[in-house]
């Protein structure tokens, strides 16, 4: 007997994200509902495009510039200065979207349970790069989404958002 796999992807708690960012940055980290996210054009963001086997995009995540920076230089070691002059600048090192992609990458975990169809990490636009316009367009869908603004423990705070598509 097979089990049904229901194909709604969930919303995962922000519980579940602070456990996540707490365990892979190894540090205390904060979080706190905020308003949904929903970035203008111009805003440094970062997007990850969340598939299933199928290819078909369920979730996106987006997140700003000093969540991106914040986070990436945590899970990398990397001073905390490093991540400031990032935000200041208002552009990612290699180094530092290297490692977001990583932290985007190990956030799909959120979005995957028993008994829903598996998702997995795409793509991910950096800071700076421009995401395909159906992809941008997703970040201001209301609905099943959760948005947090997310406080990690010596780097300092950002905004981490995710809509849910399917």
């Amino acid at each position: 007997m097979t089990a049904s796999v229901l194909s709604t992807t969930p919303v995962p708690s922000a519980k579940a994200v602070r456990d996540m960012l707490t365990d892979l940055l190894g540090r205390n980290v904060e979080v706190r509902s905020s308003l949904p996210y929903a970035p203008k054009p111009s805003d440094p963001t970062a997007l990850a495009v969340y598939v299933d086997d199928q290819t078909v995009v369920r979730a996106v995540g987006v997140v700003d510039l000093g969540f991106s920076a914040r986070a990436g230089a945590a899970i990398g070691l990397v001073p905390s200065p490093t991540a400031d002059e990032a935000v200041e600048s208002g552009l990612l090192s290699d180094t530092l979207a290297e490692n977001l992609y990583e932290v985007l990458n190990i956030a799909a975990s959120l979005l995957n349970a028993e008994g829903v169809v598996h998702v997995k990490l795409h793509e991910m636009y950096a800071p700076g790069t421009s995401p395909p316009v159906q992809m941008a367009e997703c970040m201001q869908a209301l609905g099943r989404r959760l948005d947090l603004g997310v406080d990690i423990s010596g780097y300092g705070a950002g905004r981490f958002s995710l809509v849910i598509l399917g």
